[in-house]
């Protein structure tokens, strides 16, 4: 009499281990696509190294060493796409499903809607956009997921299990990540850390990194120059982590709220091509403004921003980030608020090196960034897994990392007034 549940125990771990293969696989192909696409736009955008796709040159060096007239005319042109685009997918279109919606309840995502929807994230990330380009993966493999387990007869708990499992391995593939994805499935998604649901996301993200590999790469995202815990650095992240997690929150607060009120009628067409013109202008004399913050994150851990540049993108980018997600633009905040987070620590650093000079300002950029993410995001554990492997830093500095975090989550509470960050599950721009 116990064979037969043992039986139909193992078969059910096979087909989750086979489905497991499947949606890494996916992940990491539509992964791999989208980024290559996201390219593709923006050296055609820009005018740069159109025969090599994958050079040396950065997009801000792209945009940089475009012409004005052209940054404001490739922004005019996103924001009549924004604004054009999400109209008529809001008007024309069956209602968008987040992820988070389809893991909890099991709500299908619709193919057409959701792959358009991704299809505009990227492009207008491309062209420009101050937001982030994570969501676009993570929905696209969701949603290909979704479509997977439904054609497979997969059991309802096992389905949605596969569904975040592709979400964050999505995420894990663009960024060569595939621990970060995993987390962010099993910290933001699935808020669990069961046997079972561990393995899944990390072996759906380890697939899909491997999948992603052929055409990317495998090299880190951002590249950092060596940097070692000090006292003083670590002195300095036990100060700035409560400042940081305070900044973080209200940040948090200020892009949900832009989010909630942004419109989906004709006035989001508007609004959309005045929002990003007006960026295109601003790109004038700070072309590090445009695209989704990688380039102040990668000239902060490179120690190449002053405290008065580094001011100034500051400011700016809370705003535009916040505008563009008024006017109705869709996108993420995972680069924007580690942008964010690194240049409010360049700042905050630069005036610490003044009266305890030593450390490098990458650290700060780097440390400062990560705390950030950490509650902006909601999502301390996937952010501290994230920062490692998207520069692939030196483990010593864990230590004021792990300290500045921990001290923004305490931060955060003066303006949540909850003991730690939920999960974040606030909106689909989280």
């Amino acid at each position: 009499m116990t064979r037969a549940p043992r039986a139909d125990g193992r078969a059910r771990a096979s087909s989750l281990a086979l489905a497991t293969v499947v949606v890494g696989v996916i992940a990491g192909l539509g992964g791999m696509v989208l980024v290559l696409l996201l390219h593709v736009v923006q050296h055609v955008a820009y005018g740069y190294s159109l025969h090599d796709l994958r050079g040396p040159e950065s997009f801000f060096e792209g945009v940089r060493t475009s012409s004005p007239f052209r940054r404001v005319g490739v922004l005019a042109v996103c924001g009549v796409l924004a604004g054009g685009g999400w109209y008529c997918l809001y008007r024309y279109g069956r209602r968008l499903v987040s992820i988070e919606k389809a893991v909890d309840t099991g709500e299908r995502m619709p193919l057409l809607e959701t792959t358009a929807h991704v299809l505009l994230q990227i492009v207008t990330v491309a062209l420009g956009s101050p937001l982030g380009r994570e969501i676009a993966p993570r929905e696209l493999a969701a949603t290909f997921a979704s479509s997977f387990v439904r054609r497979a007869r997969i059991g309802t708990d096992d389905a949605k299990l596969l569904i975040a499992a592709a979400a964050g391995a999505g995420l894990g593939a663009v960024y060569n990540a595939p621990l970060g994805g995993a987390l962010f499935s099993l910290e933001v998604l699935l808020v669990t850390f069961r046997p079972r649901s561990v393995a899944v996301a990390l072996g759906a993200a380890a697939i899909a990194a491997a999948v992603a590999w052929t055409g990317l790469g495998s090299a880190p995202t951002y590249h950092v120059q060596r940097l070692d815990a000090t006292p003083g650095l670590v002195a300095w992240a036990i100060v700035v982590g409560p400042l940081v997690g305070v900044v973080a929150a209200l940040w948090d607060r200020l892009t949900h709220a832009a989010h909630a009120h942004a419109p989906q009628g004709w006035a989001l067409v508007g609004l959309s091509i005045v929002n990003f013109t007006v960026i295109g202008v601003l790109a004038i004399p700070f072309p590090e403004l445009l695209g989704n913050g990688r380039a102040p994150a990668q000239l902060g851990f490179e120690g190449d921003i002053g405290i008065g540049l580094a001011a100034a993108l500051l400011a700016i980018r809370i705003v535009i980030v916040a505008s563009s997600f008024r006017a109705g633009a869709a996108g993420g905040r995972l680069t924007p608020s580690l942008s964010t987070g690194a240049l409010l620590a360049l700042v905050v650093g630069g005036a610490w090196s003044l009266v305890l000079p030593g450390a490098p300002s990458g650290a700060y950029a780097l440390i400062g960034g990560t705390a950030f993410v950490a509650v902006a995001m909601h999502m301390p554990l996937t952010a501290f897994a994230l920062a490692l492997e998207l520069t692939w830093v030196d483990l010593d500095l864990c230590v004021p990392m792990g300290l500045a975090v921990a001290g923004a989550i305490l931060g955060a509470r003066l303006v949540t007034g909850r003991r730690s960050p939920t999960p974040g599950r606030l909106s689909p721009t989280a």
